[in-house]
């Protein structure tokens, strides 16, 4: 349970570092892009976990910086209620959702979870890719830097 809020913690501090890279350069669509691409993910994970129809919501729609502030603090609130009194019977709990085919699958809440942060810094490390050949300095999102 720890690890998984600690990963959560990281996601935030690592989204919030990413944020204010791409709101202190240029304007890089393909980064901002990506990091839209995140943010709703996050959130479309929140509504299957909660048990809410996610079958509407844009996983690749890009979301202006002004956006991605609001849909940052929103997915910290949301994920961080989610964890603040987790129990190993919940994280075991296995919810049945439907990905954007309308495919159904079953996972359990950890398993999501776990997913959740993994997609999250793969990405990040695609914005980075990017920002690097924008002659942009990579920031460092690695989870032992936000441990230290």
């Amino acid at each position: 349970m720890e690890t998984i809020q600690s990963m959560f913690k990281h996601l935030h501090w690592a989204n919030q570092r990413i944020l204010e890279t791409l709101q202190n350069g240029e304007e890089n669509k393909q980064a901002i892009n990506l990091f839209s691409h995140i943010l709703h993910a996050e959130n479309v994970w929140f509504t299957r976990i909660t048990g809410t129809d996610s079958s509407n919501l844009p996983i690749w729609k890009e979301l202006s910086l002004e956006k991605c502030v609001k849909r940052i603090k929103q997915n910290h609130h949301n994920f961080n209620g989610l964890l603040t009194n987790l129990s190993h019977s919940y994280l075991d709990q296995l919810i049945t959702y439907k990905n954007s085919k309308n495919t159904e699958f079953q996972h359990s809440i950890r398993e999501i979870l776990t997913h959740v942060a993994l997609h999250g810094q793969y990405h990040r490390g695609q914005i980075n890719q990017l920002l690097r050949q924008a002659d942009v300095e990579p920031i460092n999102v690695d989870y032992i830097t936000f441990k230290r």
